[in-house]
């Protein structure tokens, strides 16, 4: 018999949540309650126990000990269908998505169970589009999601979870891939379902995002709840205080005199780069062009869909260009022309690369630290000899990083998928950086990372520069292109703008590039 715990207005009320894994309680003895038309706000550091506690309010995982209360009503809730049958909806930060099928069958299959067949129909078509025209999550329905960004696959996700009317509403990170104009769309979206009732549980290391958007704050720090805020009565230093259990440390970066003539000489250079959209099964690049220069960081900023997975699959080698000049390293041994080389080859010319999507991209879910680290590294660092690895040189180098970047993980035996998404982050842009490459292409470097974490990596890239490489970031947080970017060029339809000192540049003026307008020619660098 199911007990009743009488508290109106009272949506979702955990209590006494616990759970372990091996060698980790990640969640201790929490208490959570959600009210009714509430955004509510989970804060801690990646490892936290942000990700278990959600899980277990999911059905994706069940609690060792504690209750869960639906309304005054003791439920288990054993299976995501269960949490979706009683109204719980979840934007999950990895997404899941069947990469061979389009949009509307994704969302489609993602949808069956609830008042949907689970097949296309015209029906689903028109709610589709009227829950994206009045969300402003533009889709195209009928694009395979292996073609799509990182943002355009999350419109996916939120767009599915909007059409079933969820009384509650999880978000995890929703806009680390967004645009400030979209952030703006989606919280007066969210707003909107508030006053009409929904419970929106929302995560985010976005601590201005918080302070702007959530009437409630619940932090954890090391599996423990530590505190409940009004977020709106605190800073954003005072809420990471108490996420960290410290005063958080300020990134600071002076750009003030950045410019290419302030650089060394070129190391990557790009020219007149063009692919066709039936080549990239995406976005055409057009007439591509840009310097990036020894001891700069140049940040390529855009809107989700424009080009950057194109672009960042040309510079990796995963798409060969012709001809081959269209990228050129500049290397000790001269000038190389290498679009037609491959991501090995460039490897050993010195050019590392860190792809956006962390997991199933940058690592392999289910193997060890120590492996990963050897997948791109065996040359670079010497891991392998006549073609044979060395166990002890790859867990020796997968052990520096763990060090060094401050890595919450086990051991480098820990597989990838073991870790949170911050510290898998760190691990991955360590793997890459501690290679000193001449030249590093990485796409959104702190995406759905903690404060921590994220000033860790930034403050990395910055000394991979200062010691004389060139940089080249691919970014939607505009906040991180104008604090660590020398340099900044917007990417538009495939079309890149021209390039300004980053210290000439606020978002508002970035939003104009982004959206194809050009700025007055007084800030142009050459």
């Amino acid at each position: 018999m199911s007990q009743q715990v009488s508290d109106s207005g009272v949506l979702l009320n955990l209590q006494g949540i616990s759970k372990s894994f091996p060698g980790c309680l990640a969640n201790d003895n929490i208490d959570l309650q959600i009210r009714e038309g509430q955004i509510h706000a989970l804060l801690g550091q990646n490892g936290a126990g942000k990700s278990t506690l959600v899980k277990i309010i999911y059905g994706i995982l069940q609690a060792d000990a504690g209750t869960l209360h639906w309304r005054g009503e003791e439920v288990r809730i054993d299976n995501p269908g269960v949490a979706r049958a009683r109204g719980i909806a979840m934007v999950f930060q990895h997404f899941s998505l069947f990469e061979s099928l389009s949009v509307i069958e994704n969302i489609a299959i993602g949808l069956r169970g609830s008042g949907s067949s689970g097949k296309p129909t015209a029906q689903l078509r028109n709610r589709i589009h009227d829950v994206s025209s009045r969300y402003g999550l533009p889709l195209e329905l009928d694009r395979p999601v292996y073609t799509l960004s990182v943002g355009e696959k999350q419109r996916i996700e939120i767009v599915r979870c909007l059409l079933q009317s969820p009384k509650l509403l999880v978000m995890d990170e929703p806009t680390s891939v967004l645009t400030p104009q979209e952030v703006a769309t989606l919280f007066e979206t969210l707003r909107k379902l508030a006053a009409e009732g929904t419970a929106i549980l929302y995560i985010s290391h976005k601590l201005d995002e918080i302070r702007a958007l959530c009437s409630r704050a619940t932090i954890l720090r090391n599996g423990r709840k530590v505190a409940v805020a009004d977020p709106a009565t605190e800073s954003s230093e005072s809420l990471a205080a108490m996420m960290i259990g410290e005063t958080a440390t300020v990134l600071s970066h002076d750009n003030s005199n950045s410019g290419s003539t302030d650089k060394g000489r070129p190391r990557l250079s790009v020219n007149n780069l063009s692919l066709s959209d039936g080549d990239s099964q995406g976005v055409a690049l057009q007439d591509v062009s840009f310097d990036v220069h020894a001891g700069e960081i140049l940040g390529i900023a855009g809107v989700a869909g424009n080009g950057q997975d194109e672009l960042m699959l040309a510079l990796s080698g995963e798409t060969r260009i012709t001809p081959a000049a269209a990228i050129t390293l500049h290397h000790e041994s001269g000038l190389q022309a290498i679009a037609q080389s491959s991501p090995q080859e460039r490897r050993t010319m010195g050019l590392c690369v860190v792809p956006e999507e962390r997991l199933g991209h940058a690592a392999v879910p289910d193997m060890p630290l120590y492996e990963n680290a050897l997948l791109t590294a065996f040359k670079r660092m010497s891991l392998s000899r006549a073609g044979w690895i060395s166990k002890a040189a790859s867990h020796e180098f997968a052990r520096q990083i763990i060090e060094k970047y401050q890595v919450v993980c086990r051991d480098s035996d820990a597989t990838a998928a073991s870790l949170s998404g911050g510290n898998l982050q760190k691990f991955v842009v360590g793997r890459e950086i501690e290679q000193h490459p001449d030249v590093l292409v990485i796409a959104q470097p702190t995406w759905g990372v903690d404060a921590g974490a994220a000033t860790t990596i930034r403050r990395a890239l910055l000394t991979l520069a200062q010691a004389g490489a060139a940089v080249l970031v691919i970014s939607q947080d505009l906040d991180e292109l104008l604090q660590i970017s020398d340099r900044v060029v917007a990417i538009c339809g495939g079309r890149m703008s021209a390039t300004y000192p980053a210290a000439s540049l606020d978002a508002s003026t970035i939003g104009i590039l982004m959206g194809g307008g050009e700025l007055p020619s007084s800030g142009l660098t050459t």
